[in-house]
């Protein structure tokens, strides 16, 4: 896999980008040094559970409110201590074909810090497969996708962080204003031939 990565790397803050595959974390991960928010189910996971437990990945329980509440914590004091934090604020992993809302309660420890937020975007291309079929979501099994991953040859994977970092007031305004700068990034990147 090829890495393309542009716009300056934030070294502390949140980072906010979208959310394609499990490859995300990898990629995300190799561009710049960050600990990551992941979904509960992701510590059992083989393989990939070892190496976000060894990141210091936070897991949070989106089944509830005190989950939340606990791994908002745990991102308030990572960020003091002037660790960058990728957050998938999603919710979820797509195909790529839009960028979703952005749940805002995850974006308050930035936000009650006054810490600068970037917004990253994410995409891969390959040959002449569409980035559709690079996506990991909704009930897809995940071997045979991980698998039939594996066996293409050629995968660029692009990374790109917005110019614009901001120490926002308020979630909801972070929220929106984060998500429409993926959204441009990723229109960009759609653009790009194979």
């Amino acid at each position: 896999m090829r890495l393309e990565v542009r716009g300056l790397r934030p070294a502390q803050g949140l980072i906010c980008s979208n959310h394609l595959t499990y490859l995300d974390i990898l990629v995300c991960a190799s561009a710049t040094p960050c600990v990551f928010v992941s979904k509960q189910e992701v510590r059992r996971w083989p393989a990939f559970g070892f190496f976000a437990r060894c990141g210091g990945s936070i897991f949070l329980d989106r089944q509830s409110r005190a989950g939340a509440a606990k791994a908002a914590a745990q991102m308030l004091s990572t960020l003091e201590a002037g660790v960058p934090i990728l957050l998938f604020p999603e919710g979820t992993s797509t195909d790529g074909s839009q960028v979703l809302r952005f749940h805002p309660f995850l974006l308050e420890p930035a936000v009650q810090l006054g810490l600068e937020t970037t917004a990253a975007a994410v995409a891969y291309r390959a040959g002449n497969v569409q980035e559709r079929d690079l996506c990991w979501f909704g009930d897809a099994p995940f071997l045979p996708h991980l698998f039939r991953t594996l066996s293409r040859t050629s995968v660029a994977a692009e990374v790109e962080f917005f110019p614009d970092r901001l120490a926002y007031s308020d979630r909801k305004t972070a929220a929106l204003q984060l998500r429409e700068q993926v959204e441009a990034m990723r229109k960009r990147m759609k653009r790009k031939p194979v």
